[in-house]
């Protein structure tokens, strides 16, 4: 019954390469996407791999709160996805005097993590307006 959210801005790393590593861990286990994050080689998974550990600790500050268990082995990815930040332009010289624009990207990464019951009462709650 926790759902916790944790959100990167303007982070170095391109919204392509971030969205590859993003894939390897959606609708995985928090613990098992971690392990997958800390042997990827990708450059993003380090990133991203801070990012799923904050949203693990985001669950349990929340689960405190309002006084609920949580078990952080049944903690999975629910969402995860990388939207298009800024992008520093920057110039670098060319030949005879021109410039070549050169393209700095950025990336907000969101990742929403979620317990098991979470998905239960949605798929019954559609369940039920589809029998209706």
């Amino acid at each position: 019954m926790v759902e916790s959210t944790a959100r990167v801005k303007h982070i170095r790393v391109t919204p392509q390469k971030a969205r590859r590593v993003v894939a390897l861990i959606k609708g995985k286990q928090a613990q098992e996407a971690l392990a997958i994050l800390k042997f990827a080689p990708q450059s993003a998974s380090e990133p991203i791999y801070k990012l799923v550990a904050s949203a693990v600790a985001n669950a349990r500050v929340k689960a405190d709160k309002d006084n609920e268990f949580l078990d952080e082995a049944d903690l999975y990815v629910k969402n995860a996805y990388v939207d298009e930040g800024t992008t520093l332009k920057r110039f670098r010289p060319r030949a005879q005097g021109r410039a070549f624009q050169i393209k700095k990207r950025t990336s907000h990464i969101t990742i929403v993590l979620s317990t098991p019951e979470d998905a239960d009462a949605a798929t019954a709650g559609t369940s039920k307006k589809a029998s209706k």
